[in-house]
């Protein structure tokens, strides 16, 4: 065999082992949502997905990596997107408008309140899955907002400060109303109205905390 075949045999077989890989996220995704941490087993998931258990554990050794390979699909798109937002070289208001939206339009989906519901009901019995949670979601996208929070800092457009303190004020903010109201089953869905509201809200009051120290006259 040419080192050409040999090369495209192998490349077909990675993008059929990729493909199984993500036919198996996708599985688990909608299991874990269905049945909860406690009730997934990857018995199930493999009797879903009709192939072996082990075929599975070939690909996921542990429900643990399962779950944080779940997690890892559902937020490494997104991370991308908000890098995308996050312009260091916008307007700091216009940019934080953006980002504030985007974040409640994605942690108010009906995916993202179930994964949240999930988590908040079975993190006190199994805390890995709250760490892995925390970990893959949150701590990653707050970790971006930051980074762009302390060059705004620098640039002297926000008042000095610790980066990470300010990207979880911001967040808490942006999360406080429709995102809780919908949690507790309050509403049934977050408007765009809402959430033009919300973001706004959550900006003019992060630019009145953290506006610029203006430098006192003689």
């Amino acid at each position: 065999m040419s080192t050409g075949s040999l090369s495209s045999v192998l490349t077909r077989r990675e993008a059929r082992r990729r493909d199984r890989r993500d036919a198996i996220l996708n599985v688990a995704a909608q299991y874990f949502l269905e049945n909860g941490y406690a009730g997934t087993t990857m018995s199930g998931i493999a009797a879903t997905l009709g192939g072996s258990k082990g075929t599975l554990w070939n690909h996921f050794p542990s429900k643990e990596e399962l779950f944080a390979s779940v997690l890892e699909q559902v937020t490494t798109a997104y991370r991308a997107h908000l890098s995308k937002i996050l312009d260091a070289c916008g307007d700091l208001e216009t940019t934080l408008r953006r980002v504030s939206l985007s974040l409640l339009e994605k942690v108010t989906s009906p995916q993202a309140i179930a994964l949240h519901r999930l988590v908040s009901s079975e993190a006190g019995r199994f805390p890995e899955m709250g760490r892995i949670f925390y970990e893959r979601a949150p701590r990653l996208s707050r970790a971006l907002i930051a980074d762009f929070l302390s060059g705004a800092m620098e640039r002297g457009h926000l008042r000095k400060a610790d980066p990470q303190a300010a990207a979880r004020a911001l967040t808490a903010l942006v999360m406080c109303r429709c995102h809780q109201e919908l949690l507790v089953g309050q509403i049934a869905t977050a408007t765009p109205e809402m959430i033009a509201a919300d973001a706004d809200f959550a900006v003019d009051i992060f630019l009145r905390a953290y506006a610029p120290v203006k430098p006192k006259s003689d």
